[in-house]
Formats: C-alpha cells, structure tokens, sequence
C-alpha cells in the first residue's frame, strides 16, 4: 500500500464501504482540491479478488494496478467487497457488489473538480466479472468509462459481460485458476485482443512489473 493512501468509509447500500484513494504525486503536491483535480488525467477504480478466498483491495495485483494508474496520472479508488475489512454487508454473488462500485463512483464524482473527469475501470480475477457488467451499466446509462482493463478475466467461473473494443485483457500462459482457453473462448465473438504473459499463473508471481509494463505501453499508443 502506498504510504499516502487515504483510508475511509463512505455510505453504501447496505452499509459502509471501505474505500482507498490514492493521488497521483503531481496532484498531492497541490493543496487546492480544485488544482489537484486540474492536474488529473482522469479518475480510476479497482475491483479485487474473490472475497470468500481472500480477496481484499489490498491483493498485490490489485495494489499493483492502482499503483499503475496513479503513475499514470489517475486518482485512484479501491473498495472492499462485502464483508471485507471494514465494508457491511455480506457477499452477494458479485450482484450487490455492482451497486457497491457504482456508489463508490458516485461518491469519487462528489470530490472537487471530480464530476467530469473521465473514468477508468480496472479488475481482477472475481474483480474482471464485477466491474465487466458496472462498465456495462455505465455503457448503458451513456456515461461510458474511457476504458476498462481487465486481469486474470473469471470467464469460466462467472458470465462475464462484454466490454469496450479497447478494453486490455492481460492473462496468465500458466493460469491454473482461469483456464487462457476460456478466456479466448469469451473473448474470440467479440474480436478482442488478449494480451498473454508466458510463465505467469493467475495471481502473477514475479511477473507484476510486466503488468506494469503492458498497461503503461498501451496508455502510450
């Protein structure tokens, strides 16, 4: 966890949610809210792993991709599932946890400066299948986020929902958790490129700084 992220709790629909921001350090250095967000490229969100085996906002991959993002000039949100850490609630199927991220988009619009920044969605594992369908519902509402990467994508555990032609897929050649054949079989109908590291396995030992790499390469393009 990086050492200036804020924790805190904000009203969800069961209850609180335990939230992490992070500033990217071009923005903290400012003391105006408003100038901070000035300094933003956008803000992001992060959805971790699978709460019933782990999963917290504190996973590597996940703090990994929001240690990403805020490089990239992004503030950056994390959120605690349902029944993790300090969020009410108990886990819902990846159903109530769709309404949990959009109130924690909700409350990021309300920050100074926030409400017309644009919106990145980021996942992992359990995280790829929940923010899959807020992406959808963000889509639908005709606020679309800017774009969506998704790491270790569930697709032989869950339905995960069809996402923007520009989203990144980034998974494992050794992923013992979500067969690549599975992913290529959700991904292969809607023409989506995925991006495979060789050697990693689902939760990307020694592999982290390649996710890194990927993300920022194609924020290049």
């Amino acid at each position: 966890m990086n050492v200036h992220t804020e924790i805190y709790l904000i009203d969800g629909p069961v209850g609180a949610i335990e939230v992490a921001f992070d500033l990217p350090d071009a923005a903290r250095a400012l003391a105006d809210p408003a100038a901070q967000a000035g300094a933003l490229k956008g803000i992001a969100l992060v959805a971790h792993p699978h709460p019933l085996f782990g999963g917290s906002m504190d996973n590597k991959v996940a703090q990994t991709l929001a240690r990403t993002l805020a490089q990239l000039g992004y503030a950056v949100f994390r959120s605690n599932f349902r029944g993790v850490g300090r969020t009410a609630g108990t886990h819902d199927e990846g159903i109530g946890e769709r309404d949990d991220l959009l109130a924690v988009i909700a409350h990021a619009r309300t920050r100074p400066g926030f409400a017309e920044l644009p919106l990145v969605l980021a996942g992992f594992s359990f995280g790829t299948f929940v923010i899959s369908h807020v992406a959808q519902q963000l889509a639908q509402a005709g606020t679309p986020a800017l774009r969506v990467i998704l790491v270790a994508t569930a697709a032989s555990r869950w339905q995960v929902a069809d996402v923007p032609a520009n989203t990144i897929v980034i998974h494992g050649e050794t992923d013992e958790t979500v067969p690549l054949l599975s992913v290529f079989d959700w991904a292969r109908p809607q023409e989506l490129p995925v991006i495979v590291v060789p050697g990693a396995e689902h939760f990307f030992h020694r592999k982290l700084h390649l996710l890194k790499q990927i993300i920022t390469d194609a924020w290049r393009v």
